[in-house]
């Protein structure tokens, strides 16, 4: 073999290596790609998550808040627009397992959301969160209810009440009883006359 002919066979055999590994990256690459891509996707929708909050918490807060008294539930990560049904049962060992709060939420374009604040029985409670493309299973959450009893009024022993004073008491006014209005006074009687004297007569008698 001449050298010119073993330099055209390793020319030949230095492409073909070339070529075998040009379309190894080749189909090798979009499978790299797509991986972050899946990845960031969560796999489905299934990359959300709940939490408890009491009522005063700021819906921009991670944390998960497991004893509360007014509280509502908060989503986060989930993806855009996704609709959630939930509900909360009583649960053991204060509780037996009965649906005591339900309701539905539709998340917003960042697959973020919040309840209203709400409020149960002092007790022990489960969440149960579903949603579109969850793999199996609700998300859940157990958290315990415990509000303060409220405080009794003191009850003192009742003043008892001023009574009203009564107004100084007026002797009654006589009445003036109507004079008697005078009689009219009797004619005082008038004496007989007397009786008269004969007189002895003087003249003469005549026969």
């Amino acid at each position: 073999m001449t050298i010119v002919q073993r330099r055209a066979n390793l020319t030949i055999l230095a492409g073909v290596l070339l070529l075998a590994t040009g379309l190894t990256l080749a189909f090798a690459a979009p499978g790299a790609g797509a991986q972050p891509v899946a990845a960031a996707h969560g796999h489905g929708g299934d990359n959300g998550t709940v939490k408890i909050h009491n009522s005063a918490t700021p819906v921009t807060d991670p944390r998960n808040e497991p004893h509360v008294c007014v509280f509502y539930l908060d989503a986060f990560g989930f993806d855009p627009g996704q609709s959630v049904s939930w509900q909360i049962k009583s649960w053991p060992p204060a509780g037996d397992r009965s649906v005591v709060a339900s309701g539905a939420l539709a998340l917003d374009s960042s697959g973020g959301g919040h309840t209203g604040d709400m409020t149960l029985a002092n007790g022990h409670y489960k969440l149960f969160w579903n949603f579109a493309g969850e793999h199996g299973f609700a998300k859940q959450k157990v958290f315990w209810v415990a509000c303060a009893a409220p405080t009794p009024t003191p009850t003192g022993t009742p003043t008892p009440s001023d009574s009203p004073t009564p107004p100084p008491s007026v002797p009654p006014t006589a009445t003036p009883s109507p004079s008697p209005s005078p009689s009219p006074s009797s004619p005082s009687p008038v004496p007989p006359a007397p009786a008269p004297t004969p007189v002895p007569g003087t003249l003469p008698v005549t026969g």
